[in-house]
């Protein structure tokens, strides 16, 4: 089967030539031919395995944008995979819907001892016995060294080869899909990482017209930007056509500065669901963004009077709201969250801020949900995610900062809830090992910059501790899992919390109702009630316990809890889930 010729989009190079090697050595230099469109194209027919490059205008050649893998890294050339030949067994896979799943961030670099996609796939059996539907994998696009957070990537359309390459990842959908588990991938579209980065190179990838916190933004209004917003929705239709994905995380999209009339990510929404209509299984977007505007997750309208339509988009107010509830914490963003209401507002709507002030903004944030319109589960909620817990200055998890009945009463309000849940690896068990924030810059400027910044910006804010330092391969080892803690009894037995939790949200309608219901929480000093429909979940926070009549009631589920002749009993840091 033919892969068709190179072709590349060049719009400014006078003289564009593909350039094929073999062992480090070039075997061909062909003059490419422009179209009227920027693209250039060869007369070469692709071949899996050929190592090419494209040269513009005499210079050194550069990796294909949208190189499907680079043995090399991102410096290197880049390599034809032909990803129609893999061997995949889901021909009858179905899908998974969002409502009703449960997601698993995980990071396959820190997942296992050996950090390899392959090395994922042999515990996906505890994620069965879990219970969870989405396994979410942090980006994975390939970026000079070998370890990292993955935000960094410059090559967006590969895998990294440190976690196994692109073949790899089929690998791991396919198992995934056998073993009844979707896949979401973590995509970058808003900046590419310091270093690496070609695109800038072929066109106009970018604009001063607008701007990030990584730098010049993505160019998605200005000239050339019809072939930079195709870029991004092809690479979105690549991983879920290709590589047989279900959904894509994609990072904070309120940095996709676009003042077009039709957001890309609107264009990208659609496209989505028009490949879901002909692959005949969902397909899922869910935006991370900092807005707190539900028209993210609105259906579109003809006339262009809806919303965006993506699928779902994370709630960080959740999270913020029951870390300060559980942790006491208020500095930074967590001051907003210690207001009294905040509990009972995030249980009626995942936007504690909907227009109203926000204390560490300094103006009013957000939009207010309307849920006849947009539901609970398109919303994903969590407890800790790669966020949250490694931008600390030690990234600290719950479980160091506190006791583990008060993680499981967090367990309990977040899976009892009407939003979509997420967890953060190693969080059904209480792992005991941080995650940092690490790096492997092979720039030694830029290693010594990281380096420096991250201990400058700690100690700014007061930090009087010690950093980790980002490049240390030591920071990156003490953030790998430790599967062997399952064995000790204080980590199986959170596990199993966990597994009841998902069960319960799986078998117990009122448990996974994504209904937005005002009055559903309130709070009584160190008591915590939430109302789900025909159940409660009750919560002590308190020193002292709590006694309680509940008569007519049934014990469902307890941590440090029980029910005796029509009264409950909820030790401190405990809680129960009853029925009636």
């Amino acid at each position: 089967m033919s892969l068709g010729p190179y072709r590349v989009w060049a719009p400014s190079a006078e003289r564009v030539e593909l350039v094929l090697c073999e062992d480090d050595e070039i075997t061909c230099r062909e003059a490419m031919t422009r179209g009227d469109d920027g693209w250039w194209a060869s007369e070469t027919e692709r071949s899996p395995g050929d190592r090419y490059g494209f040269a513009l205008d005499g210079e050194d050649p550069l990796p294909d944008p949208r190189s499907l893998a680079q043995p090399d890294g991102p410096f290197g050339l880049s390599e034809v995979v032909d990803v129609s030949a893999f061997p995949w067994t889901d021909d009858d896979w179905p899908g998974v819907p969002l409502r009703g799943a449960v997601i698993y961030e995980l990071h396959v670099g820190t997942f296992t001892h050996e950090g390899t996609l392959d090395a994922a796939i042999e515990r996906l059996g505890h994620l069965v016995d879990l219970g969870v539907t989405i396994v979410e994998l942090m980006p994975v696009a390939s970026y000079p060294g070998r370890r990292g957070w993955g935000y960094d990537g410059v090559n967006i359309w590969s895998v990294h080869e440190a976690l196994g390459g692109v073949e790899a990842l089929a690998r791991f959908v396919d198992a995934c899909h056998a073993r009844g588990l979707g896949v979401c991938l973590d995509v970058v579209h808003n900046h590419l990482g310091p270093s690496g980065n070609t695109l800038i190179d072929f066109g106009p990838y970018f604009t001063s017209t607008h701007t990030t916190p990584w730098g010049p933004a993505v160019n998605l209004d200005a000239p050339g930007s019809d072939e930079v917003r195709r870029y991004l929705v092809d690479h979105a239709l690549y991983w879920l056509r290709d590589l047989h994905l279900d959904a894509l995380r994609l990072d904070a999209v309120h940095a996709l500065v676009d003042e077009s009339a039709v957001h890309i990510l609107e264009e990208m929404a659609e496209a989505v669901d028009g490949l879901a209509a002909e692959v005949g299984r969902p397909l899922h977007l869910v935006a991370e963004s900092d807005r707190n505007d539900p028209r993210t997750v609105v259906p579109r309208a003809k006339g262009g009077s809806g919303g965006l339509g993506l699928a779902g988009q994370w709630a960080d107010d959740v999270h913020h709201t029951l870390h300060v509830l559980l942790t006491g914490e208020t500095q930074g963003y967590y001051a907003d969250f210690e207001a009294p209401e905040a509990l009972e507002t995030i249980a009626s709507t995942p936007f504690f801020h909907a227009g109203t002030y926000s204390s560490f903004r300094g103006r009013r944030h957000g939009r207010p949900v309307d849920p006849e319109v947009t539901p609970g589960w398109r919303f994903v909620a969590s407890l800790q995610t790669h966020d949250q817990v490694g931008n600390r200055a030690r990234g600290d998890r719950l479980t160091h900062l506190v006791s583990p009945g008060r993680l499981a009463c967090g367990a309990a309000l977040l899976l009892t809830g009407p939003w979509t849940p997420m967890l953060f690896m190693g969080e059904e068990w209480g792992a005991s090992t941080p995650w940092q924030y690490f790096t492997d810059h092979v720039d030694r400027e830029l290693a010594a910059a990281v380096s420096k910044g991250r201990a400058e910006e700690f100690s700014a804010h007061g930090w009087g501790g010690v950093v980790p330092d980002p490049q240390s391969p030591q920071t990156w080892h003490d953030s790998t899992l430790r599967w062997a803690e399952l064995a000790d009894p204080g980590h199986a037995r959170m596990l199993d919390w966990y597994r009841l939790l998902i069960r319960l949200r799986r078998e117990v309608p009122d448990l996974s109702d994504p209904a937005l219901l005002p009055g559903a929480a309130t709070r009584d000093g160190d008591v915590v009630t939430v109302v789900r429909g025909d159940h409660r979940v009750v919560v002590n926070l308190g020193e002292t316990p709590l006694r309680q009549v509940a008569r007519g009631s049934t014990l469902v589920a307890a941590w440090a809890a029980s029910l005796e002749d029509g009264t409950l009993e909820v030790e401190p840091d405990g809680c129960a889930i009853l029925r009636g």
